[in-house]
């Protein structure tokens, strides 16, 4: 019976960061999901149970994959709290487990999310009230279940939260600078690169090794997910243990340890390079990665061809625009002078300070840092005479 159960396929989604969509929607189709299809900041698709556990354990630009169970409209509070009561929520959790709300309403009667949170609890709690006479905690820090509300235009899709934590939260970070590189997010611009993951790469403002790490993992065939002990569907009544154990060794049996990449970085400030060898040291990554103390003006090209990928200071906290212009231009001073026939991809907040690397970028992707909108920016050091078209 369980057998069939784990066989049969559901819907899901994947949410991830805006310009991610069409990298996590192929990462899917690479773990064989179907009725894969792009959406803003995510990626609808369908597969078995099998999948769920290997989407959460596998993609590296998803942030959470969720389990749809109910849709319905909801013209204004009344009819949303009796609909949310109608559906049966003694086959998700029992009256013991905590359990959290997420709510995200767009273009909606209802303005705060907050209260629509509210109004789901009370619908939850009440339900569990009158069929037992006890009722279950809200705890919104770490709850055995996590329930996603989305409702636009007050169409209200109700999922459980298969992730738990997010997955952006991979589990090898022990030491930050002050605002290390979300890790969905330089996962996303390793895949946006162009990098073939076999081809030297080398990060030369490396900060706390983000981009190395996840490079590390992307070159050895690691999961990001098998350093992390805890996701959310774990504490689900259907929870198979058996079934995720081989997930897990599945993926364990797919790293390539022997694949020979070569991958470097450096940064001028001793702590930051101590940071990422740690970082790197904890998810046993150290011996695939070269790290060093290197003020990047002064960095040449490690080995014939490759590929530079960083994410330098927005100037948010350098505060001078002349000194943050003179880092751009620095930048591409040493890229013109140091690494000819190299591939480099930049990523910034800054895109004025980004006008004095004063190269002309084969490709511009836009991305979002938190609130903040970015470039990835894409250049072909000059091969020759070869010019690259717009």
């Amino acid at each position: 019976m369980a057998k069939s159960k784990s066989s049969a396929n559901f819907n899901m989604t994947a949410t991830t960061l805006a310009g991610l969509e069409e990298v996590l929607a192929q990462e899917l189709r690479d773990l064989g999901a179907q009725y894969v299809k792009p959406g803003v900041r995510a990626v609808t698709f369908s597969g078995n149970q099998y999948l769920l556990y290997q989407a959460n354990l596998w993609c590296r630009t998803a942030i959470r994959i969720l389990k749809p169970f109910a849709q319905f409209k909801a013209r204004d509070e009344k009819e949303l709290y009796l609909k949310v009561r109608e559906q049966d929520w003694s086959r998700f959790m029992g009256v013991n487990d905590t359990f959290a709300i997420n709510a995200v309403v767009s273009r909606s009667t209802f303005e705060h999310s907050l209260f629509v949170s509210q109004l789901t609890k009370d619908a939850i709690v009440d339900q569990f009230r009158d069929k037992t006479g006890q009722r279950p905690s809200v705890d919104v820090a770490t709850p055995d279940i996590r329930i996603n509300l989305h409702m636009h235009e007050n169409i209200v899709t109700l999922a459980l939260d298969s992730s738990g934590d997010s997955l952006h939260r991979r589990g090898y970070r022990q030491q930050t600078n002050v605002a290390p590189l979300n890790e969905v997010l330089a996962a996303g611009i390793l895949l946006l690169s162009g990098w073939d993951r076999k081809s030297p790469l080398y990060d030369p403002m490396c900060g706390s090794g983000t981009l190395l790490t996840e490079a590390a993992m992307l070159a050895h065939n690691i999961a990001p997910g098998v350093y992390r002990r805890d996701f959310g569907f774990m504490r689900w009544p259907d929870y198979d243990a058996a079934l995720y154990q081989r997930v897990y060794q599945d993926a364990l049996a797919q790293e390539d340890a022997d694949a020979e990449v070569e991958i470097f970085g450096s940064d001028i400030d001793p702590d930051f390079v101590e940071a990422t060898f740690q970082n790197l040291e904890f998810a046993e990554l150290d011996q695939y990665v070269r790290v060093k103390e290197l003020n990047f003006k002064e960095a040449t090209k490690p080995v014939d061809k490759g590929i530079l990928v960083m994410n330098p200071p927005y100037g948010e906290r350098i505060g001078d625009e002349n000194e943050i212009n003179d880092l751009y231009k620095m930048i591409g001073d040493t890229l013109k002078s140091g690494f000819q026939e190299w591939d480099a991809c930049i990523f910034t907040g800054n895109l004025e300070a980004a006008k004095h690397i004063g190269l002309k970028p084969s490709r511009r992707i836009p991305l979002y840092n938190g609130p903040i909108e970015c470039r990835l920016f894409k250049y072909e050091l000059y091969r020759g005479s070869r010019r690259e078209k717009e």
